[in-house]
């Protein structure tokens, strides 16, 4: 199968009549309305002076607007989507580390990006709104167009090509400074195009999208993999439990993608929509970002009656790595499933492929996956091996190509020297009937170097006290991988993203 190598050739392949973007509440954008929108911001960006791998900053609430800008701006510059809900010092440093020439946020919006932004003379560019002409239109003003802030022409204007940067993002920094990732058209598009290959999307299908659009699991997965195959996809305002079902009632979605807390949410309450989910019956749900735990994926596909398709994804591969086959193909609950994008192998600590069945670091290599991080040639020599790049998980792949990972190779917990993953503790901890959710993690003990802890989220009208929780664990767990310490919580600590954090969670708990 070819490949497309840039976005605007993956924009080709929609229907000019069939329905491309939506959102709640707006009229859908068809494909040649998004074309032609595409055409006519590359064209305001370049009559600014901005073109080819020029750096635009994207400041926007997640919505129909954030995912077209997005492409717009991929298509004809380097698009650099920045979380919204950052605060002033986070604005400093990011629109710094970028080397941003332009700043797009919307008309109005009072984001401390724009005093950043022009404290450090990059343009602003102001986001108009036109939802009447169809979701996610809008129009581009630059601010005080009348002063050289933009700092002269690129000349380089029109559309992208393959190896120029269409995304750049930063890795989370959990555990150092956050890395700088450059993605090329031609590793977002053939990760997108890899990603509706093994999701099998067809022009009928409609997504729903939930996820940040300043991460690269929704921008990849959630739009530019459905829109390869000229399907549809509503964009909302990002994940609310509350709105989930009455978008479904509106979008009439086929599937969705989210993060594994995303969906144990939409699981509670599953229970008071089931006419809804009767009424839209869902081609496959699909999670990435972090693991799910077995327990949720059977209650998942119980309540939906639809395959659940777990994958796994990094920024660095311009998301997707691998995936579970749909039906009728087998689908492992607790694996990742098979490669589906770039090659995946286990390797060991010095550099040597190991055969099936056998545990070590996770690799990849393909035309997904980034040429290396930027200005950081320690991160490069520290992450390529080979022609590899190393993930930092840990995992074993069987004979039949399906990967399971065992953990993160920063999470694993050394109690002692017993290393302790803390994937195994959450898959145990989930089987008490009273837990609704968990994370487990490291907390530093002076002794030992670290001892066990975990979060629990208990159902809702059930209880359970830390000894029994304990008691529990202790007739399936070695006594060294029972948690010694469990806090009790209303909700899982998380990420901007959703994503469960297991690094820095007991200094963010006050227990380090």
């Amino acid at each position: 199968m070819t490949r497309c190598t840039t976005l605007p050739e993956l924009l080709s392949a929609g229907n000019d009549n069939a329905p491309a973007v939506g959102a709640p509440g707006l009229p859908d954008l068809n494909y040649k309305g998004l074309r032609g929108h595409i055409v006519h911001t590359v064209a305001a960006l370049n009559s600014f002076g901005i073109g080819r791998n020029d750096r635009v900053a994207i400041v926007l609430r997640n919505g129909p607007e954030m995912g077209t800008a997005f492409i717009a701006v991929a298509c004809g510059a380097t698009a650099a989507p920045l979380n919204p809900a950052y605060r002033t010092d986070e604005f400093e440093f990011y629109l710094s580390d970028l080397h941003a020439r332009a700043l797009i946020v919307e008309a109005g919006s009072d984001t401390p990006a724009v005093a950043v932004a022009e404290k450090r003379d990059i343009a602003v560019i102001d986001l108009i709104p036109t939802p009447q002409l169809g979701a996610g239109t809008f129009d581009l003003k630059l601010r005080g167009a009348t002063r050289h802030g933009i700092g002269g022409y690129n000349k380089l204007g029109g559309w992208a090509q393959a190896d120029d940067i269409a995304l750049i993002l930063h890795t989370s920094g959990t555990t150092s400074r956050p890395k700088i990732v450059p993605l090329s058209q031609r590793n977002v598009a053939v990760s997108a195009g890899s990603i509706a290959e093994s999701l099998q999307f067809t022009d009928a299908d409609r997504g729903l999208n939930i996820m940040p659009l300043f991460h690269i699991h929704g921008l990849i997965a959630g739009l530019l993999a459905p829109f390869s195959a000229g399907a549809y996809v509503c964009c909302t305002p990002g994940f609310n439990a509350l709105k989930f079902f009455g978008w479904m009632d509106e979008a009439k979605p086929t599937w969705y993608t989210a993060v594994p807390t995303m969906h144990q949410t939409i699981l509670t309450r599953a229970d008071k929509n089931q006419g809804i989910i009767a009424k839209y019956p869902l081609r496959f749900l699909r999670s990435s970002s972090s693991s799910m735990p077995t327990q949720v994926i059977r209650e998942l596909e119980e309540t939906f009656k639809a395959p659940l398709i777990e994958a796994y994804g990094m920024t660095e591969a311009a998301h997707q790595m691998c995936s579970n086959p749909l039906p009728p193909k087998q689908r492992k609950p607790g694996s990742v499933g098979i490669a589906a994008g770039p090659e995946v192998a286990i390797m060991d600590e010095s550099g040597k492929i190991l055969p099936p069945n056998s545990t070590g670091e996770i690799v990849i290599r393909g035309a997904n996956v980034t040429a290396g991080y930027e200005n950081n040639p320690k991160a490069n020599a520290e992450n390529f091996i080979n022609g590899w790049f190393r993930t930092g998980d840990q995992g074993v792949m069987d004979s039949g190509g399906y990967v399971t990972i065992t953990g993160r190779l920063k999470e694993i917990i050394n109690r002692g020297g017993e290393k302790i993953s803390p994937r195994e503790v959450d898959e145990v901890l989930m089987d008490h009937p009273a837990v609704l959710q968990v994370v487990t993690f490291g907390i530093p003990h002076d002794k030992l170097g670290e001892e066990v802890g975990a979060v629990i989220v208990l159902r809702e009208g059930r209880q359970a006290t830390e000894r029994e929780v304990r008691d529990f664990a202790a007739t399936r767990l070695a006594d060294f991988k029972v948690p010694k310490k469990i806090l009790f919580m209303a909700e899982i600590p998380k990420g901007a993203t959703g994503k469960l954090q297991r690094i820095g969670l007991a200094q963010k708990l006050g227990l380090a």
